[in-house]
């Protein structure tokens, strides 16, 4: 496995203390030696811890962190880099925590150095990572019911062309638009702030010139995948496209966080405007944040028949564990869709 950690020469120089090397051969021990004990067999199981070791391996050498220095406040660190519990669930963190534990046992057995317990340690600080597949914690997900799905399709709707919508601030479009993609294609908030124009496809739909799938990049938690968009949501984000170049916005990213420099939009400032959105539309429990769009998605899909393996590409879920929850969910007598 190649992990390209230094994109530019100011990345490598910060990280001159520490060595890619280090890591890789950290992982591939591990990966080795749990594939002749037979604790490893599925070729996928073994491409998913791969993503999530070479996503914390590169965040720990472009901030200069040796291996064998890796303490627990590191780890806590790039839990809060990746968003925190906004774009990370507790059971996520706590399959990364024991994914470093295990790496470290194997290649630092009897080594005194702060690593070799820091997952340990890190998990003794936080019971809500520490019993995160307890039964007992780990309630059913956080969706919306059918009433209030709807509700809040028809208000995302309403941003579309029409009298009581001249004159309506592109902010307002970019909102409910973005909004819309995670309650219409099930992306997660990281997701859609990461999206660019040519990500979007128009091309191949049954409506002409309306975006019918997105293209969304691999990350440490999910592989490069391509997603459907519902029709509602395809007509919303077509409209944002025309606001969008009318305004002239410039850049690649589809929804900037400013009309003038068209630069990345910010984690605070898209959860802070999608809670916004789902509040005017007059859904006053945000529990979940905006998460049970996605989750609300993804239960759509299961309830409409649709496989569970098929729902698990289009989320980019690799972990059984996470499709289970949503099954639990679809066998419960609760109202999804």
């Amino acid at each position: 496995m190649t992990l390209d950690l230094f994109p530019d020469p100011a990345a490598a120089a910060a990280a001159a203390t520490a060595s890619p090397a280090e890591y890789r051969s950290a992982i591939e021990t591990w990966l080795a030696q749990s594939g002749r004990a037979g604790r490893l067999q599925r070729e996928s199981s073994a491409e998913v811890y791969e993503h999530m070791w070479s996503a914390l391996a590169a965040w720990a050498v472009g901030k200069g962190i040796r291996l064998d220095d890796l303490g627990a406040a590191d780890l806590q660190a790039y839990l809060d880099s990746r968003g925190g519990a906004d774009e990370l669930s507790v059971r996520y963190a706590w399959r990364l925590l024991r994914l470093v534990d295990r790496v470290l046992s194997t290649g630092m057995q009897g080594a005194a150095c702060p690593s070799r317990h820091a997952a340990a340690e890190l998990m003794a600080a936080r019971p809500d990572i520490r019993y995160a597949n307890s039964p007992d914690a780990d309630p059913l997900l956080e969706f919306l019911p059918a009433s209030e799905a709807k509700k809040l399709v028809t208000y995302l709707s309403a941003v579309r062309p029409g009298k009581a919508t001249e004159g309506q601030p592109w902010q307002e479009v970019r909102n409910r638009a973005s909004v819309a993609l995670m309650l219409g294609a099930g992306l997660t908030p990281g997701e859609v702030r990461a999206l660019t124009l040519p990500d979007v496809v128009i091309d191949g739909g049954r409506l002409k010139h309306v975006p019918w799938r997105l293209r969304v990049d691999g990350n440490g938690n999910a592989p490069a995948r391509e997603t459907p968009l519902a029709p509602w949501a395809g007509q919303l984000l077509r409209h944002w496209l025309g606001v969008r170049s009318a305004q002239g916005i410039p850049g690649a990213m589809l929804f900037p966080s400013t009309k003038s420099s068209g630069k990345p939009w910010g984690k605070v400032a898209q959860y802070n405007a999608a809670k916004a959105v789902i509040q005017a539309c007059g859904i006053t429990a945000v529990d979940g944040g905006s998460f049970r769009l996605r989750h609300t998605f993804a239960l759509r899909q299961l309830r409409r028949g649709t496989a569970p393996e098929e729902v698990a590409r289009w989320l980019g879920v690799s972990d059984p564990a996470v499709m289970a929850r949503y099954l639990r969910v679809i066998v419960a007598p609760v109202d999804v869709v």
